[in-house]
């Protein structure tokens, strides 16, 4: 009788074993273990990948080279073999190009069903859409600089003119990579940072780049392609559905730190988790630029809600900034998103430390806005958190004002472990209170034409978009065999010859766009009418006034605390003057066994706590990646 409460607790013990030994193997595999520019962070796991892949692209090489040069074909009377060889090396590096190209669209695909799978977002995965990009280019521009040196050294120049009615057409593949090598040159982050709007607007070339490319490859090299840019088709047209609506803006509140919060309002149905990025658009600003920017409220804490906060650095910011300052009661915005993780993983840890510089510390206000509020409704995984700031200036402390939602929600931090070590490097002492700036809060009417912020297919998003992915596509093949059968085949009959070309990558092509444009319009229609009904209860009311505020809740020694939320945070907080945070010796003092480390700033200082992370003096640390700078 004794025997069975002892195997129980045995097999008890051999789990909980098992569990650490499991989680310690995943952490080694999620550690960071390459830092250095212009990789950045690299985790073991990516490494891994990036190794696998490369090895993909040498055996793709070798293995077409070897078949190539088997059964060698001179393309000119008088031709050598090692000229033969050289033309059949630019080839295939065109070929294993073509690879990175069949991925190449996955990661910037915001809305994907895939990403979401292997605990990916479109903002933390834009770094592999950068490697498959510099990897393409280089092999594209080989492939062509290859065949100019291979027709100069045969006598062959005029093929650089040559539209080939049954074969590839080389004019299409010069003026794709004219388009490409333009795109590549103004993204590299010398030009991205400094003429934002030159990479942003040279970009959008990728529409003729895509063009030219499969008029140049053909049909067959497209279908190897197409599913990454299938889905990406997809989720670009839903995202110019979306765009097309005005979101009905509610407040902004303006910070003396030049930061505004924009408040909108949200559909109940539309769920989110902390960290998640929102794209806007100001018409009266820019008809096309589209900006992202980090959401900071809490979908739980705040159901009817939904805030971004941004930052005046740019001219297209800076130009936000004068419409908010100038005498208007209502602001036309559009978005796109919002887009996030699937869910609140680094609320596993037993602690969260946070490490944030500047406007870095917004992707974190949502996350404590988040344990807030589980731990007022009970939660028992609530971590315990410690967030370091680093800012220049006192003023712009005035950023932690955005912990404690506009809206008025219920929030009380002293239900959780929260401890606040702001550091400002450049001023000595504290600012007397005469000098603060308040903080200015400017209510919007709203518009009939406004509407809430909705998921773009409903509360049941992602089974309307498994039914737009598999219905346009199940339709793609259809018409491709209806027109082939009834259009093309019949022509090739009573002719006796080939077909164009580049009239198949045309129909391919137009076929694509019809029916994604067709069943992706039916589907956001439907979808709409339904959070049309929700968004229904916005009415033409009176709004507040513009209000001011104290600008510095932090300094509580020379005025009366408004409310026991700012009390709470006011107590938690440690305000270091003239110093810098000493991320060392901040994290190897961490306790407990498991330890989340964040990181979210300029990037010396995210290089600096990944290599804290993983150089093994702590085994407790735990690196979780955010990526908002590329």
């Amino acid at each position: 009788m004794d025997s069975h409460p002892k195997q129980q607790a045995q097999f008890n013990i051999f789990w909980r074993t098992r569990d650490v030994v499991t989680s310690n193997h995943l952490a080694f595999w999620r550690r960071p273990v390459l830092v250095m520019a212009p990789l950045g962070i690299v985790t073991a796991v990516e490494l891994a990948f990036a190794a696998m892949f490369v090895l993909l692209l040498i055996w793709s090489l070798s293995n077409y080279l070897h078949v190539s040069f088997d059964h060698l074909h001179m393309h000119k009377a008088g031709e050598k073999v090692w000229q033969a060889k050289f033309r059949s090396v630019s080839l295939r590096l065109g070929y294993v190009g073509n690879i990175c190209w069949a991925f190449l669209f996955f990661p910037v695909t915001r809305g994907s069903s895939i990403l979401p799978l292997v605990g990916l977002t479109s903002e933390s995965s834009i770094k592999y859409h950068i490697w498959l990009s510099h990897v393409s280019m280089i092999l594209f521009a080989a492939h062509t600089v290859g065949f100019i040196i291979y027709w100069a050294m045969t006598d062959q120049m005029a093929q650089l003119l040559e539209w080939s009615r049954d074969w590839v057409p080389n004019v299409a593949g010069e003026i794709a990579i004219v388009f490409a090598l333009a795109m590549w040159v103004t993204s590299f982050p010398r030009v991205r940072r400094k003429m934002f709007e030159v990479f942003f607007y040279t970009h959008h070339l990728y529409i003729l780049y895509i063009f030219f490319y499969v008029l140049h490859v053909g049909t067959a090299y497209f279908c190897m392609i197409l599913p990454g840019i299938f889905l990406f088709l997809v989720d670009r047209f839903l995202r110019f559905l979306q765009s097309r609506q005005s979101a009905r803006l509610v407040s902004a509140r303006i910070l003396p730190c030049d930061t505004v919060e924009l408040n909108f309002s949200k559909s109940q149905g539309l769920n989110y988790n902390p960290t998640s990025i929102m794209f806007i658009n100001v018409p009266s600003i820019s008809k096309f630029q589209w900006h992202p920017f980090t959401v900071t409220s809490c979908c739980d804490m705040e159901p009817d809600k939904l805030s971004v906060a941004i930052k005046r650095e740019g001219s297209w910011s800076q130009k936000l900034f004068q419409e908010l300052s100038s005498p208007v009661d209502h602001l036309k915005v559009s978005v796109e998103g919002p887009y996030g993780p699937s869910s609140s993983h680094f609320l596993r840890h037993e602690s969260l430390v946070m490490v944030s510089g500047g406007s870095g510390i917004t992707p974190f206000v949502s996350i404590i806005r988040e344990i807030i509020f589980r731990s007022q409704n009970g939660s028992l995984n609530v971590p315990r958190v410690l967030l370091v700031c680093a800012f220049k200036n006192s003023v712009d402390l005035a950023i932690l004002d955005l912990l404690i939602p506009i809206s008025g929600a219920p929030t009380q931090t002293s239900k959780m472990q929260l401890q606040i070590e702001a550091y400002v490097t450049r001023n000595k002492e504290q600012p007397s209170i005469d000098s603060q700036k308040l903080i200015q809060t400017k209510w919007f009417k709203p518009d009939q034409t406004d509407s809430l912020i909705s998921p773009a297919l409903g509360s049941n998003n992602w089974l309307w978009l498994g039914a737009i992915i598999s219905s346009s596509f199940v339709m793609f093949l259809l018409f491709v065999g209806i027109v082939t059968r009834y259009y093309i085949y019949p022509i090739e009959q009573n002719n006796n010859e080939t077909y164009n070309f580049s009239f198949y990558s045309l129909w391919d092509m137009f076929l694509v766009f019809t029916c994604i444009l067709l069943v992706s319009s039916a589907i956001f229609l439907r979808c709409k009418k339904q959070n049309s009904r929700e968004g229904k209860q916005i009415q033409n009311s009176d709004v507040p006034t513009p209000t001011n505020s104290p600008g510095s809740w932090f300094n509580v020694a020379d005025r009366e605390l408004e409310s026991l939320p700012h009390q709470s945070l006011v107590q938690a907080t440690n305000v270091h003057f003239g110093a810098r945070p000493d991320l060392k010796k901040v994290l190897l003092e961490c306790t407990g066994l498991d330890v989340g480390v964040l990181v979210c700033g300029p990037r010396k200082m995210r290089h600096e706590v990944a290599k804290i992370c993983s150089s093994g003096l702590a085994e407790n640390l735990h690196f979780e990646s955010i990526s908002f700078n590329w």
